[in-house]
C-alpha cells in the first residue's frame, strides 16, 4: 500500500496530477480541496495517498492531509459511492460544511453534486451521520475554500478549457460545465480559482 508521497510537482490538470519520487513518476487524482493548495509546477509537494486496486486498474488517489484522505475513505465505504463521486463530494464543498449538510438533512444541498440523487443523497446522511465524530470535522469550517488566489495566469482561455475540462472530469455535464465557467470572472485567473468560483456558485 502506498501510503504518502513526497516528491517533486511534475504536472497538474485537475483531477489529475503527476509527481516524480526518485525518478519515478506517479500519476494521481485529487479533489479541488487539495489542487488549490498545490504549489507551482516544479516545488516539492507532499501527499498522503489512497491506493484502489480493481481488476482492470490500479488508481492512486491524493490529498493535502490525512483527514481529507480518511473522509475519502469514509465516503467510498458508503453504499453506492465510489472513487469518483467520493473527489466530487469533497471538491463540492469543504469538510465543515459537509458536516452542515449532513447534520441538517440537506438533501437538495447533495444533489447538487454531480451523479448524487435523492437516494443517494439519502443514504449519504443516514450512514454518514454517525461517522461524523470519528472526522473531527466543526460544522461551518471552510477548510480549502478562502485560499488567496494564485499569480495571473496569461492565456486566460487555456485556463478556461482547463477549468471545464475539470468539471467535466467531475462528473458535470458539457453544458453545464461551460454554463458554471462562464458564469464567473475568469480573466487573469489561474484554472484552480475558476473552478472554485464555479463550484461555490453551485453550492449556494
Amino acid at each position: 500500500m502506498i501510503g504518502r508521497l513526497r516528491g517533486i510537482l511534475l504536472t497538474k490538470h485537475a483531477p489529475g496530477l503527476l509527481v516524480d519520487v526518485g525518478g519515478v513518476a506517479y500519476e494521481l487524482e485529487a479533489p479541488m480541496t487539495t489542487f488549490y493548495e498545490l504549489p507551482e509546477v516544479g516545488n516539492e509537494v507532499i501527499l498522503h495517498t489512497h491506493l484502489l486496486v480493481r481488476e482492470d486498474a490500479q488508481l492512486l488517489y491524493g490529498f493535502v492531509s490525512e483527514q481529507e484522505r480518511l473522509m475519502f475513505r469514509t465516503l467510498i465505504k458508503v453504499s453506492g459511492v465510489g472513487a469518483k463521486l467520493a473527489l466530487a463530494l469533497l471538491s463540492g464543498m469543504a469538510a465543515g460544511e459537509f458536516a452542515h449538510t449532513i447534520q441538517h438533512n440537506d438533501v437538495a444541498r447533495l444533489i447538487r453534486v454531480p451523479g448524487v440523487g435523492r437516494k443517494t443523497a439519502e443514504r449519504l446522511i443516514v450512514e454518514m451521520r454517525d461517522r461524523l465524530p470519528a472526522l473531527n470535522l466543526e460544522p461551518g469550517d471552510q477548510a480549502g475554500v478562502g485560499i488567496e488566489s494564485g499569480p495571473a495566469v496569461p492565456g486566460r482561455s487555456d485556463a478556461v478549457k482547463d477549468a471545464i475540462s475539470a468539471l467535466i472530469a467531475l462528473g458535470y455535464k458539457p453544458q453545464e460545465a461551460s454554463r458554471m465557467v462562464n458564469a464567473v470572472d475568469s480573466k487573469d485567473k489561474p484554472s484552480e480559482d475558476i473552478i472554485r468560483q464555479a463550484l461555490k456558485s453551485v453550492s449556494q
